[in-house]
């Protein structure tokens, strides 16, 4: 199958009661296995089927998302999130039966530790009554994403979604940048109620989840789910203090110099993302133009890195133009039979864009590196809060090609690049602690929770200003947060993993061979090993030590301060 492209591959329907059967056969192997081979032999059947069901999912899911108004793959989607939750306890009979084995050193010296802390996990964050949750919550998620891909905001004689509208964000025009920001605001606005009863419906459905397995709301589950085993809220809580001590402070010194450069008293939400009074960095082209310069520094960054773009390509693993219908998001993803990952953006001509072609082909390289270096798709993928690292840090490993994508303007993207990876350190923590309250205080009534949003802002992002926007004065921002809705709990990861790309930053700009293995070292060992296991394997931090947020992060802050004193000499 060397010459099969992504367009050309065939769904067929999983057969779900013969997954069930398939399962409990596996389950009796188990329980009457009279060697550890016998045990390896039934996880090696489980996990190639267990990688073409993926497949299929992911086959339904990207051709969703890339046109969502698809009857067929809609009504596909709808039929998989609902058959799927039933397959879990079959699922976690057969984790249990494996788990009690009497064969269990010897699987764990095949698979290693973390094989029984992910059963660990799916255990203890499954019960059987949950199962018409999980298919309520897919539908409502399911709702929200499709409210975000039928968007239309008629502007500037266009009729523009949400990924064209932001463009206009950067314009050079404050009168158009508040205009589009505005424009932006009132299509949330405009779905206030409906987002809301979603987010109430969500948050209800959630913790009764979470209390149908004993606890007292659904963020012990959400933890799990984002297979957090050996650091939880008080670590994470910790953390987020460091940010407000330490980062909101420098991002204060880097919102006042933006308003100097642009010469105006404040930079109002609306100016945040003109970074340059004369104009923010462009790329050269489209995908068309950028994908063959990607391809260009892939090859001169590594031999590794060069082999991937090129299956990458050679294949049609990225789809990135922004069209009619097409989910407002980005995302990578994974069709473990085949080993290759695949790429979804709406590209705008903005330098988002080009992080696209490092950020997510950063997470694309990590899956396509373990799935040729472990032995189980388990670990082709890694928990959430390490899989940012190999995107962010992938990003900055980048920059030394930067004027591949934005020519004489390359500096200009360097600057605002990384000083977009800190301003949005305090946004990510923000987004989390709202999730952590909006669960623990379920009482709260939608406006209640909105208002929780703008003290929110106020403790985190005391820079923020609104003008003439009465619905995002009052705490309408996080609405546009698609991770509130559909991925609880994970928003986190992309501020705890800034720690671990800026950490790689400077690493590589003191030895960037030394850097590079260790980054190699994360990629290759995928979700073979805890978080904090991984850390230490790739000779990184851990962020919530004390003090670890001021360490990752000065070598970032020292360099922009030193250019900001630089343009303004």
């Amino acid at each position: 199958m060397n010459k099969w492209k992504f367009s050309d591959l065939t769904y067929t329907r999983p057969d779900f009661e013969e997954a069930k059967r398939q399962l409990t056969v596996w389950k009796g192997r188990v329980e009457s296995a009279e060697s550890a081979d016998d045990i390896f032999s039934v996880i090696s059947e489980m996990d190639n089927e267990s990688k073409h069901l993926k497949t299929q999912f992911t086959l339904v899911y990207v051709r969703h998302t890339l046109n969502t108004t698809d009857d067929y793959y809609e009504k596909e989607q709808e039929y998989l999130d609902e058959q799927l939750p039933e397959l879990a306890p079959y699922q976690v009979a057969l984790s249990t039966a494996i788990a009690d084995s009497p064969f269990r050193p010897e699987i764990e010296a095949k698979y290693g530790r973390q094989y029984f802390t992910q059963i660990d996990l799916q255990r203890r964050s499954f019960c059987e009554a949950n199962i018409p949750l999980m298919q309520r919550e897919s539908k409502l998620t399911m709702e929200y994403q499709k409210l975000m891909a039928a968007c239309r905001i008629e502007f500037d004689g266009k009729t523009l979604n949400l990924y064209g509208i932001r463009k206009y964000f950067e314009h050079e025009d404050r009168n158009t940048r508040e205009a589009a920001f505005k424009a932006y605001s009132d299509f949330y606005h405009s779905n206030e109620p409906r987002l809301e009863q979603i987010w109430d419906e969500l948050i209800s459905i959630r913790n009764e989840m979470g209390r149908n397995l004993g606890f007292e709301n659904y963020i012990p589950l959400g933890y799990m789910n984002q297979g957090r085993s050996d650091y939880g809220v008080k670590e994470v809580e910790a953390f987020r203090e460091q940010v407000r001590r330490v980062l909101v402070p420098l991002c204060e010194k880097l919102y006042d110099a933006q308003a100097k450069r642009l010469r105006i008293s404040h930079v109002m939400a609306y100016d945040e993302k003109r970074i340059f009074a004369d104009g923010n960095a462009q790329p050269i082209g489209d995908d068309e133009v950028l994908v063959p310069q990607a391809q260009k520094m892939y090859h001169e960054l590594s031999p590794e890195t060069g082999e991937f773009i090129d299956f990458m390509i050679e294949h049609g693993l990225m789809d990135l133009k922004n069209k009619p219908g097409k989910a407002s998001t980005g995302y990578m993803t994974d069709l473990p039979d085949l080993l290759a990952p695949f790429v979804f953006s709406c590209f705008n001509g903005t330098i988002g864009d080009v992080q696209v072609l490092t950020h997510e082909l950063g997470h694309a390289f990590a899956g396509y590196m373990a799935m040729r270096n472990q032995p189980i798709s388990d670990y082709y993928s890694e928990s959430t809060d390490i899989a940012e690292i190999h995107s962010m840090s992938m990003e900055q490993f980048c920059y030394p090609w930067a004027e591949n994508f934005f020519g004489d303007q390359a500096d200009k993207f360097r600057f605002a690049h990384l000083q977009e990876a800190i301003t949005f350190v305090p946004f990510g923590v923000a987004v989390d602690e709202f999730q952590h309250i909006c669960y623990a205080q379920p009482g709260l009534t939608p406006k209640e929770r909105t208002r929780v949003w703008h003290q929110l802002e106020r403790k985190y992002m005391p820079w923020r200003a609104y003008k003439n926007d009465e619905f995002m004065a009052r705490g309408g921002w996080w609405y546009h947060k698609l991770h509130i809705f559909l991925y609880p709990f994970y928003y986190i990861n992309y501020t705890l993993t800034t720690m671990g790309a800026m950490e790689f930053k400077k690493k590589d700009t003191e030895n960037h061979e030394a850097a590079w293995a260790d980054y190699m070292k994360l990629c290759k060992v995928g979700g073979s090993m805890s978080y904090l296991e991984t850390l230490r394997h790739a000779n990184l931090s851990v962020p919530f030590e004390e003090g670890a947020v001021a360490k990752a992060t000065s070598h970032a802050a020292i360099s922009l301060l030193k250019q900001i004193e630089e343009m303004e000499a």
